[in-house]
């Protein structure tokens, strides 16, 4: 956070002009998209992003918590999905949360749902499939990594299936989640208005 309101106090007021108009054309947009997803039921915290492709699938089973950036639709919504705080969730990852029964001959749904815990990061192109139910505080899963079981917190997954390669040494407490999609505005405007004089 710091090195963000030092990058933004900087800004001269031409420069912090130039910025200030294409993030407040993103907050409206996301904005809107927060509020269409809350009308359908889901739980959308506040200065998140989740995409218009999100916000129209959106029911009652969607809860995302404050501060968190979901760059994918690829969520199955047929079972709960809770997602933390800060949680950071890249382009194309897929959360499957529902399969069937297989010694059924109905093939009936299994309910299953997720529970993602704050400061994780699911990076580009993830798969995780029914039998992960929970993922730990700030784990970090590698791109195109399918995850099959459970996350530990703070571990560093990846590969077909995933497995813990390393431990995560700290967490993304530091980071203007917004800023990454440039929806960022009340940030942005904040380390403008409280800049060193």
């Amino acid at each position: 956070m710091n090195n963000y309101i030092e990058r933004i106090s900087s800004r001269s007021f031409l420069h912090f002009i130039v910025g200030i108009f294409p993030r407040i054309v993103c907050w409206i947009r996301y904005a809107y998209f927060r509020r269409k997803a809350s009308k359908k039921g889901a739980k959308i915290g506040e200065n998140t992003i989740i995409l218009r492709e999100l916000a129209k699938k959106a029911n009652c089973n969607l809860y995302i918590g404050h501060d968190s950036s979901i760059g994918s639709s690829k969520i199955d919504l047929r079972s709960k999905v809770y997602i933390g705080n800060h949680v950071i969730i890249s382009n194309d990852s897929e959360i499957i949360t529902t399969s069937h029964y297989i010694n059924s001959s109905e093939w009936e749904h299994k309910y299953y749902g997720i529970e993602i815990e704050d400061y994780v990061w699911i990076a580009s192109n993830v798969l995780i499939l029914p039998s992960c139910r929970k993922i730990g505080y700030g784990a970090v899963i590698g791109a195109g990594a399918v995850v099959v079981k459970d996350v530990p917190p703070m571990s560093v997954m990846g590969g077909n299936p995933a497995i813990c390669i390393k431990h995560r040494e700290c967490v993304h407490d530091k980071l203007v989640i917004s800023s990454l999609l440039s929806g960022d505005l009340k940030f942005y405007w904040r380390a403008w208005i409280n800049r060193k004089k």
